[in-house]
């Protein structure tokens, strides 16, 4: 390669390299086809603003910048039982939870390995595509899913359950699976009424229920839904980054885990449990994302959780209310059903997301969420959940809505005007 082909403006490499101070800041690489450094720098900060892993604040960021320290020692204990009872708080539950170093996935399975055995039935609704992929890990677990298929658009039917539970008289299906808050679709069902139709199916099953980008973002009680076995994850409501994954705990489930006879070491509650009363880990844990743990809960707490929610719910309704006026339609079809978390948004026909998050991402340096499974290619989704309020809201909006105009997507003009103008109003009660 001709060193003097290498040019940004009329300098060259090299003339750059020797340059006091130096000329270039920037990452560089090296454009074969032009002959020439491309800035891979955009100015301004990224807007991370899919679904989850949702932007992780300053203070947490601080929090984990720090030595590791020895997790057998009094003050890893003191880290630990702050981190274990916050979590309690965040669940609403009096009963354990459990923090696994590992992704929701893996507290997917740690719910399934505790308290089944192989070969067992299990009952999952498909309101989405984590909905699907929760029952494909108990399939892979040698457990038998049954499936009752949603149209995606729409929560978990309890009545459908309810029917399901009714007509299993012989009790082969020892739990029921279902997601709170679907991250793929937009849509929120509701645990509450899944637990009245088991309760009137009058059915034994454990209820699991996966809050993985609901939890510190939306209003749920483990302990007072009825739940038995709530699955949780960090890098979303949490505000942290990936790798920590919870398991609350209720007392039927635990019951029967000493029954249970699915292989498993490091999913195990009971070695857990014992070392959770002091504050530590069966294993070596993951030290400095629990620094970041205690600092997230502690940000939860200042702001109060009754008033993270009411900020999630304004904060989405905002964002449904700039769709509308864009034209555009929410996937979601049931206004019950919204959830606070994200708005997945349909696009017109023959256009496809993909595209116009290409335009937004390079445009804008902001990143929207794909559509997944049976739906990609047809809705793009907005997260607007963790530390998040209204000023990053106009920002991403008004992101949004210059794409749709870059990228030729027919909307209405107006959609961040009507966000704002409602923001606005709940501010000034």
């Amino acid at each position: 390669m001709d060193r003097k082909a290498i040019t940004v403006g009329n300098l060259s490499a090299v003339a750059l390299a020797k340059a006091d101070p130096p000329v270039l800041s920037a990452p560089m690489t090296y454009n074969s086809q032009v002959g020439r450094l491309s800035s891979l720098h955009q100015s301004g900060r990224h807007f991370l603003q899919i679904p989850g892993p949702s932007n992780t604040p300053d203070r947490i960021l601080r929090a984990m910048d720090r030595p590791v320290i020895d997790h057998r020692s009094a003050e890893f204990g003191e880290l630990g039982k702050c981190c274990l009872d916050g979590m309690q708080r965040v669940f609403q539950t009096t009963h354990p939870v459990v923090i696994y170093p590992s992704s929701g996935t893996g507290a997917w399975e740690a719910a399934l390995v505790n308290t089944l055995s192989p070969g067992d039935r299990v009952l999952a609704y498909n309101a989405g595509q984590f909905a699907t992929q929760w029952a494909k890990v108990a399939h892979h677990l040698d457990l038998r899913a049954d499936l009752i298929n949603g149209d995606w658009r729409h929560g978990v039917d309890a009545a459908r359950i309810e029917e399901r539970l009714v007509a299993d008289s012989a009790h082969e299906i020892k739990a029921v699976m279902v997601v709170h808050n679907e991250t793929s679709t937009g849509v929120t069902s509701n645990i509450a009424a899944v637990r009245r139709a088991m309760d009137q199916a009058r059915h034994p099953a454990l209820l699991m229920v996966d809050v993985i980008s609901s939890i510190g973002s939306m209003e749920y009680s483990h302990e007072a839904l009825g739940v038995d076995v709530t699955v949780g994850a960090s890098q979303k409501g949490l505000m942290m980054p990936p790798g920590l994954g919870f398991n609350a705990i209720g007392p039927k489930a635990l019951e029967a885990s000493k029954h249970s006879e699915m292989p498993k070491s490091y999913w195990r509650w009971d070695d857990m449990l014992v070392h959770n009363a002091r504050g530590f880990f069966t294993y070596t844990p993951a030290t400095n994302l629990l620094f970041g743990l205690r600092e997230a809960l502690n940000m939860l707490f200042e702001e109060g959780l009754p008033q993270v929610f009411l900020r999630h719910d304004k904060l989405a309704e905002a964002t449904r209310r700039a769709v509308r006026a864009w034209g555009l339609e929410i996937f979601a079809r049931n206004p019950a059903e919204y959830s606070s978390v994200l708005t997945a948004v349909l696009m017109p026909e023959g256009f496809a997301e993909t595209a116009l998050r290409d335009v937004i991402l390079k445009k804008f340096n902001m990143s929207l969420g794909a559509g997944l499974g049976k739906i990609a290619g047809r809705v793009f989704r907005i997260g607007h959940l963790g530390d998040f309020n209204e000023l990053m809201l106009a920002g991403t909006l008004s992101g949004v809505e210059m794409g749709l105009e870059l990228a030729g997507v027919p909307h209405n003009q107006g959609g961040v005007t009507a966000a704002l103008a409602y923001l606005t109003e709940q501010n000034r009660a």
